[in-house]
């Protein structure tokens, strides 16, 4: 979508598109409120600023509709374009069972450990990466966990909106 289209469209489309990026539906609301955006910079800068003041029960309902990383049947639950975006951002990751225990495994661990799933920006990362980084992640406690997931969830929903938008 072009930012003119974006600055006219109607709310309910955009919700949509904001939706796919993140399920936060008050971030949407406010990124619509504000419009027209001057350029795509403006805009993404908006969305940003918006992302840093997400609570954290706005996060954790965000987390409960993304899907686990390297599970492929959590992606079956995912609309089409969400599909799509999980599908680029985890197109680093083998698909050799090896791999696929390694990710199940690190999932339940992360999730027994935290109470919510592991939340990386996989675009552009190895297997080895992601799995360093599970591995790495494990070992923080629950308050610094907290802060990389935020920060994690805010650049997965930039990286798509940027995606979406087009100067």
């Amino acid at each position: 979508m072009f930012l003119a289209e974006f600055n006219q469209v109607a709310p309910a489309q955009l919700k949509t598109l904001l939706k796919n990026c993140v399920h936060i539906p008050a971030w949407a609301e406010k990124i619509i409120s504000e419009r027209p955006y001057s350029s795509k910079a403006a805009f993404l800068e908006y969305a940003e600023n918006l992302s840093q003041m997400w609570t954290w029960q706005e996060i954790e309902a965000a987390l409960a509709t993304h899907p686990k990383i390297g599970e492929r049947q959590a992606k079956n639950q995912l609309n089409a374009k969400e599909q799509h975006f999980s599908n680029q951002e985890q197109a680093g990751i083998s698909s050799d069972e090896k791999t696929q225990q390694a990710l199940l495994q690190g999932n339940l661990d992360y999730e027994q450990k935290f109470g919510f799933i592991f939340l990386i920006k996989a675009s552009g990362l190895s297997r080895e990466e992601i799995l360093k980084n599970l591995h790495e992640r494990l070992q923080n406690d629950l308050a610094t966990e907290k802060i990389i997931v935020h920060e994690q969830l805010a650049a997965i929903a930039l990286l798509r909106l940027s995606q979406e938008l087009q100067a």
